[in-house]
């Protein structure tokens, strides 16, 4: 088998992560949550419990939502 070439996967699906950090201050903290508080962030997503989840495969492979599928356990 031929070895499959790295490629940025997050470029390709629009994945973001978000990360706390411990060693902030509260000063720090104070102008996070002012900025978070001015910044529009709007999350969707879809849920399926887990005896869903084939289902879900299939609506996210036809595009049928936007956001995420989470799987209920």
């Amino acid at each position: 088998m031929s070895e499959i070439p790295a490629f940025p996967y997050e470029i390709l699906w629009g994945e973001r992560v978000l990360r706390s950090v411990a060693n902030l201050t509260r000063a720090d903290a104070r102008e996070f949550l002012a900025l978070a508080a001015r910044t529009p962030i709007a999350t969707t997503v879809h849920p399926y419990a887990l005896e869903q989840a084939p289902q879900a495969l299939a609506d996210l492979r036809a595009g049928r939502f936007a956001g995420a599928a989470v799987i209920a356990f």
